[in-house]
This record gives C-alpha cells, structure tokens and sequence, in this order.
C-alpha cells in the first residue's frame, strides 16, 4: 500500500476545539457523526471545570487515482507538524448582520472594532502568538508563545502528538478580559476586550521512504464549549458546507435518498432537541403533541409505499420555504435565521433547511426514496470504517457537532464559511500566503465590499475565521435564548422560536427531575409532571440584561453540561439531563429568566419596569422569571436605536 502514495492531506480538513478551564484535563473531538454517547460527569474534571475539547489531526496517504490507502503515523513515516492560531476580533468589524444577505443594506454600519486605536496601533489588537511546531510521539503540551492583547500576555492554547504521533490542538482556558476595564454592552461589540478562542492553519511535513511528499494542509477552529454535546443542529455545519459544494457542482447529490441517512437524522434531530427547549419538547418530545419520531411512527415515515404519501407530504408541507412562508414562526423548523430582529421584518427571521436538504425532503415527499430504515446501523469508532472513508468521515464528524443555524453571528463561525471562494477543494479552505498580506478595507465594511473579488471572502489566514464573531463569546452567548419578545406588545411564546439549543440549551430537565422520573416507587402522575418540567438553563444570571452578561465572563464554566442517561420503562430509554450546575442557586427559581423582553428605551428605567410590570400582570410571570432591557441582538437595523 505504502508504495502507492503519491500526495498526503491532513482531515479533518476543518479541525473544531473547543476552550475550557481545566488546566491539565481534556477530551477528544468527534472523530464519527454518530459517536457512543460519554458517561455523565465525562466534561467536567473533579473540580468542576470544563475540560477542553481538542481537536485531533491525522494524514492519509493517497495514490494516484485520488484514493486513500493508509494513514501515515509516527510508524511509517516522519512527520512534522506546524500551527498558527490567532484571534484578531478586537482589530476587525462590529458584528450587525451577515453581510451577504439582502437585509444587509439596512443594517447598522459594520465599523472598526477599537476604532479608537488608529494607524500602527491598531497592531496591538491581534493576539497573533508565534506558529509552533512539533514531531514525534506522544510531546506534551507545547504553548503558543508572545501572544499580546494591548501588552497584556494571552494563552491561546497548545500543541501535543498522541502515541502515533498524530497532532492535538488543544485551545485556551476561557479567560475574556478588558485592557483597560472597561464593562461589557452588548452581545458582540465589547471594545476593549478580548477572548482566547481563534482559528489557523494546520501544515505538516511528510517524508516516505525518503521522499518528501506534497501534503494537503487543514485548519482549526478554537470554538466556545459545548453545553449539549449529543445534541447536533437541525442544519449542522456539515449540511451547509455539502450544499454549498453540490450548488457548485464539487460534490454530487446522491444517487438515491435513503431515508436513514437522509432524512431520519433531521426528524430525530427536531425530536432531541426536546432536551434543550421547552417548546421542542412540548411538541415533538415524549408526550408532546406530535412525538412522530417513535419506532411505530418512523416505520410508517420510512415507507416509500404510494398509501403513505400523505402522511410524508404533511412533514414536508410543514418544513418552511421562505417564499411561501414570508416571516411566520408556524413552519418548521423554529429556530430563528440570519435576518433575525424585534420585531421581525424578513422572511429570514427564521431558519429553512438548506436547499439540498429540502430536495431531499421533495423526493421523499413523493416516494423516491429508499426504504433503509432498521438496516443503517451507527458506526461508533473510527476504526470501524474502512481506510478509504476515514478521511471523509473525520471531516464530516468535525463539522456535524458545529453549527449552521442562525449565523447571527453563530457559535463557532458564521456567514463567511458559506461562500466557496474561500475553499480550494471541498471542505479545505485557501491559506493566505505571507508575502500577500489582507488589504485595508476602511473605517467602515459594507456589503460590498466584503463581497468583492478584492474583499475578505478568498484565501484566509490566522484568525480571519474567528474575527466575525462575538468578542468576548460569553456576551452572545449570554444572549441566545428563546422567544424573545418586544415589550409592551402582544406575546407569542416564551420558548419559541430559539437561537442554538443544540449548542446553548435553554430548558433542560434537572437532575432533580430526573431522579423523580427514575424513582418507580412515586406515583406515575408524579413522575409524569417531573419529566414535563423544564428548568432555564440560564437561571443563575442575576439582574437584568447587562448584568447577566457580565456575570457570563465569570460564571460561564458553572452552567450544567446536558448529558445523556439512562432512561425507565415508560420514558424514553436515553435521556438528556443538565449535570448540576456549580453556579449559586440560592434563591432560584428553575424558571427564572425564562421570558426576554426586548425594551427599546431601556436606558429610561421607567420602560424597563414597565415591562416588568406588564409580563407580570398580563402574562402571569413572576418579576424573577423575566429578564428585560435593551438586546441589541435583536436591533441589527439602522432605524432601529
């Protein structure tokens, strides 16, 4: 085998880690789509921080007809590895919309981050550590040195080999800080402050019996921690990406739709995500109004049989098409999209499945499709699947625990991803060379610049992926909840629709619930009412709006972790329940900061009290279960203040 290669590349071609706080403990990232779920208490070490999640690069070796046909480790080859990471969000643009959309042109101006930093200055912004290498098995955890916020020394994180000589990428410890003290405002734009997640390329160096041979390279994203890591996004990050290489024609749609692969994923999805919001649950879930992802119901759904059509058009009639559907929150999925605001003034207010993902729907909606359900069995490990789709499992793994909701801005990155000039081949994006640095692009950013042939969307360097989003992360991350709703104004619901559940939970069942619900020795309707409740994952922010997300900065490592459990007869068999969260509870209510009040005039505190009121007098909410005051998360709009 060895004697076939002729060229190298390293998958998954879009590494993820993720940050945490343990110092020394640490887990692997996904290296299937359907990995084994982990034992509960696997994310948190023993005192009760985050362990990091690190990102594990292989090399493959492939012939000349474009085939894998073996890895290539520290046992048949040498290799030498090189990082860059950087975060270079406090020296780029205020995050207000995505600006490849049509709402874009109404946006608030996308200026400089810090524009009080001018001219040489502005260098002082970019934590660009120097690239680090390593070789050899099993090296122990190499730092990125000389990394610098305005002065201030900033860790971005390390390198490491395992036994094999196969590259770790473990990223910083969650520490978010201000130069100058400044306190945070808003959900994206906190001058003055940095965070340690951040973005690069992955390179290495193979020789082969002595030859040196060319070497794909990859890159690795530095992503904030995952809270419900069995949870995957109705449109996972991998879904968008394949869509965008079918559109152009680098991939191929599939031969046949098989219904295991295709479409039972996204339905179980929408089922799951009953642990991690309310309003899912309520529908979807055990005991909802629809629980249509049961062994009785799937089998019907997996029947290409001419009787069944209806009931797969009804499914697929409920899935939202833009056109059709303008702004409604009633299609499928709810969850909100790229154009999201309050009030609401686009068809993209809400998320629609990719194109791809709904031509897929269409021929199953008619039966064209294959009926496969109950013989696709989940592969678990890596070493399960033959040599030739290790490469593309790994990079399909890596990206289907990421995100492609609402890229408003995102979790781990956002709108620029989705654009294939800056890809060179499926999956692996263009490096920026040295000697061809970024061009300025002025004061402000607008569409069209950011979408020119001279703009930001070709080749990428060290922290160009990372540097759209949120800085500090805690701040959006804060931010993203649930049915939100403009004070003094007529309610919706307090669940729906939701920004990321699958990576930010909103209602979770406790451990206390979870133990009712285990417990057959209480009364059925006693556990009934246990496993129905759902308590706000956010409950432990005190204050209002700008003081949650400041307490976020500090406590974002206290949240529970959803982890899944053991069921009991009458319940479902797994389930998903929050760990014990480490924040102070004292006092909390397990529906505190359940419903969010967008006030417009929040800096006159008579608004804000006000909507309080109201929520509490109309709505029946306590003053404890509303959080209220000006999101700018949800005013991206030049006319709105």
């Amino acid at each position: 085998m060895l004697e076939e290669i002729v060229r190298a590349a390293v998958h998954p071609a879009i590494g993820v880690a993720r940050i945490g706080n343990s110092p020394t403990e640490y887990y692997l990232a996904p290296e299937v789509p359907d990995p084994a779920p982990e034992p509960p208490g696997f994310y948190k070490d023993a005192t009760g921080a985050i362990k990091r999640e690190a990102a594990r690069f292989r090399i493959y070796g492939y012939n000349a007809r474009g085939e894998a046909v073996a890895e290539l480790t520290a046992d048949n080859a040498e290799i030498g590895w090189t990082v860059r990471l950087a975060n270079k969000k406090a020296a780029w643009y205020q995050f207000q919309l995505a600006l490849d959309i049509p709402d874009a042109a109404q946006a608030k101006p996308s200026e400089l981050r810090n524009k009080d930093f001018t001219g040489e200055r502005r260098r002082d912004l970019a934590i660009t550590p120097d690239p680090v290498t390593v070789s050899g098995r099993d090296v122990p955890g190499t730092p990125f040195r000389n990394g610098s916020f305005v002065g201030r020394q900033v860790d971005l994180g390390e390198l490491r080999t395992d036994g094999a000589g196969r590259l770790l990428v473990l990223g910083g410890l969650g520490v978010s800080a201000s130069w100058d003290g400044r306190p945070v405002t808003t959900f994206a734009n906190n001058d003055g402050w940095h965070d340690d997640t951040g973005d690069g390329p992955v390179t290495a160096t193979v020789t082969l019996g002595g030859w040196r041979l060319p070497v794909d390279p990859a890159w690795v994203v530095v992503a904030p921690p995952d809270y419900a890591p069995a949870q995957k996004g109705v449109r996972t990050l991998y879904d968008l990406l394949y869509d965008v290489f079918v559109g152009t024609g680098a991939l191929p749609f599939p031969a046949k739709v098989s219904f295991s692969r295709h479409i039972a994923p996204v339905l179980e999805r929408l089922r799951d995500h009953q642990w991690v919001n309310h309003g899912f649950a309520g529908f979807y879930g055990h005991q909802g109004l629809a629980p249509f992802v049961n062994p009785e119901a799937m089998r019907r759904l997996s029947s290409n049989a001419p009787g069944r059509r209806a009931l797969r058009r009804q499914v697929f009639d409920a899935l939202r098409q833009h056109d059709r559907d303008q702004g409604s929150p009633v299609p499928w999925p709810w969850l909100y999209g790229d154009g999201m605001a309050v009030p609401p003034r686009t068809p993209l207010q809400h998320l629609e499945l990719s194109p791809t993902q709904y031509r897929m729907f269409q021929y199953w909606a008619d039966g064209d499709f294959e009926d496969d359900w109950g013989t696709v069995e989940p592969v678990r490990e890596l070493t399960a699947v033959p040599v030739a789709e290790q490469p593309a499992t790994l990079d399909r793994a890596a990206l289907d625990f990421c995100l492609a909701d609402a890229f408003h801005p995102g979790c781990e990155v956002t709108w620029p991803i989705r654009h294939p000039s800056m890809y060179q081949a499926p999956f692996r994006l263009r490096h920026r060379p040295d000697e061809d640095p970024e061009p300025p692009y002025g004061t402000v950013l607008t569409p069209q610049t950011a979408l020119s042939v001279n703009g930001p969307l070709y080749a990428q360097a060290a922290g160009d992926l990372t540097r759209w989003m949120a800085v500090p992360w805690q701040t959006d991350t804060a931010s993203c909840r649930s049915g939100y709703e403009l004070a003094l104004s007529p309610r919706y619901d307090p669940y729906l629709p939701t920004f990321w559940p699958a990576r930010v939970p909103n209602h979770v069942l406790t451990e206390e619930d979870y133990r009712i619900v285990r417990d057959e020795s209480r009364p059925l309707a006693e556990r009934n009412a246990a496993f129905e409740r759902r308590a706000v994952w956010l409950r432990g922010l005190r204050g209002q709006n700008v003081q949650q997300l400041t307490q976020m900065i500090a406590d974002w490592y206290q949240l529970g972790i959803v982890e899944v459990r053991e069921g009991t007869a009458g319940f479902p068999e797994r389930m998903q329940v929050e760990s014990t969260p480490g924040i102070d509870l004292t006092g909390v209510g397990p529906t505190d900061n359940l419903v969010s009040l967008h006030v417009p005039q929040a800096p006159d505190p008579a608004f804000t009290a006000a909507a309080v009121n109201q929520a509490v007098e109309v709505g029946g909410y306590t003053a404890a279960e509303v959080n209220a005051g000006y999101f700018d998360k949800l005013a991206p709009y030049r006319d709105q203040r």
